[in-house]
C-alpha cells in the first residue's frame, strides 16, 4: 500500500495522531536517543509484519520493543536477574536494551522466533509521549530501508519512507546517533551483544563483561544471533566503504596516493585540511562521530561518492560502536597500515 506520508511535528494533536496511527496498527516513523525507529504495535503481528514490509527487512531479524517503564518489564519478560533492575536504574530510561526471555504475549515475529527478546525504555521526550498515548509497547527498528545507513533526522527517514508508511514525527537531529547497546546476562555476567553509547566499561561496574564475537566478526549463513544490527551487511551507503587503520599521518598518506573520479575520504576533523581529494570528515571525539557517523555516510550517497575510505576510529568506549557500525557498512573490508 502506497501512503501519502505526512511529516508531523511534536504538538499535542500531532503526538496523538501518531499515537492513534500506532494504535489502530499502523506504522509511525518516531525520533529516539539513538536513531530514529519504525515503530507500531509490538504485540500486533499484522503490525509488525508492516514493519519489515517498510525496511525490506529479513524476518529473521529480532526487533527491540520500548516500554514506558521499568514497572512493565515482568509483564513481557520474566527470569530477570537482580543486576538488570540495577542496570535499569542507572541507565533507564536511556540507550540500553536488554534480551531477556519473552512471555508469549511477545509474537514470535516480533522476536524473529527467539525465545528471547530485547528491552528498552526510551528517553527521547516524543517517544515517550508516543507510547504513552498510544497504550502500546512499541517495536521499532531503525526508520532506514535494510541495510542502508540508520536515520538520524526527520528527513533521513523521509527519504527512505516516503510512501511507505503514513506518518513521521520531526523530534530533531538524535543526540547519541547510534543504536543502543544490547546485553545479555550469564551466570552473573553480562555479555555485550552489540556495543553503543553505554560502554563496555560502564557495564564492568556491575558485573564482568563478556564482548561477543559477533561485535567485530561476522555471523555465517544460517547462523541466529540475538541482537538486531549483527547478521548482514548493514548501515552502508551505495559506495563501496574501506577502513583504514593506523595513524592520522599514515591514513593521510593512503589517501592522497588514492584519489580518482568518486573517491573520498572520511577523516577525523583535525586530518581533513591535510587532504588532497574530496572529505567529508566526521568529528574527532567517539562521541562527536557516533553522532555523525551515519548523517555523513549518507552525504556520501547524495554526492554520488563511490568509494570511501574512512579512518579507523578508536576502539574504546563509544568508540567500539561507531568501529562496529563502519565495520558493517565496509563489509568487514580494513587495510592495516
Amino acid at each position: 500500500m502506497a501512503y501519502d506520508t505526512k511529516l508531523l511535528g511534536t504538538s499535542e494533536p500531532d503526538i496523538a495522531y501518531a499515537a492513534k496511527l500506532i494504535a489502530d496498527g499502523k506504522v509511525v516513523g518516531i525520533p529516539t536517543e539513538t536513531v530514529y525507529g519504525l515503530a507500531a504495535d509490538a504485540e500486533n503481528e499484522e503490525a509488525v509484519r508492516k514493519i519489515f514490509e517498510a525496511k525490506g527487512r529479513p524476518q529473521d531479524n529480532p526487533l527491540i520493543v520500548h516500554l514506558a517503564d521499568v514497572s512493565q518489564l515482568e509483564y513481557y519478560v520474566h527470569d530477570i536477574p537482580n543486576i538488570a533492575y540495577k542496570l535499569a536504574e542507572k541507565f533507564c530510561p536511556g540507550p540500553l536494551t536488554m534480551v531477556l526471555p519473552k512471555r508469549s504475549i511477545i509474537p514470535d515475529i516480533t522476536s524473529a522466533g527467539l525465545d528471547t527478546v530485547g528491552i528498552r525504555i526510551p528517553y527521547h521526550p516524543a517517544a515517550r509521549r508516543i507510547i504513552a498515548e498510544s497504550g502500546k509497547v512499541l517495536a521499532a527498528p531503525s526508520a532506514n530501508l535494510s541495510g542502508s545507513p540508520s536515520p538520524t533526522t526527520a528527513m533521513h527517514v523521509m527519504n527512505d519512507m516516503k510512501g511507505r508508511i503514513p506518518a513521521i514525527v520531526d523530534g530533531g537531529s538524535c543526540p547519541v546517533g547510534v543504536e543502543s547497546t544490547v546485553i545479555s546476562f550469564e551466570n552473573g555476567k553480562i555479555r555485550l551483544l552489540r556495543p553503543g553509547f553505554i560502554s563496555a566499561d560502564e557495564l564492568s561496574e556491575f558485573a564482568e563483561v563478556i564482548c561477543d564475537r559477533h561485535i567485530t566478526e561476522a555471523a555465517v549463513d544460517g547462523e541466529q544471533v540475538r541482537s538486531p544490527g549483527m547478521k548482514y551487511k548493514h548501515y552502508s551507503p551505495k559506495a563501496n566503504v574501506t577502513i583504514i587503520s593506523g595513524s592520522g599521518d599514515k591514513f593521510i598518506e593512503y589517501v592522497n596516493s588514492h584519489g580518482g573520479n568518486g573517491v573520498y575520504a572520511m577523516p577525523f576533523d583535525d586530518d581533513a585540511e591535510k587532504c588532497r581529494i574530496p572529505c567529508i570528515p566526521y568529528g574527532n571525539t567517539p562521541e562527536e562521530q557516533a553522532a555523525k557517523l551515519f548523517a555523513v555516510l549518507r552525504e556520501f550517497d547524495d554526492i554520488g561518492a563511490k568509494q570511501v575510505y574512512a579512518r579507523c576510529p578508536s576502539v574504546n568506549g563509544v568508540g567500539l560502536a561507531v568501529y562496529n557500525r563502519l565495520l558493517r557498512a565496509a563489509g568487514f573490508e580494513v587495510i592495516a597500515l
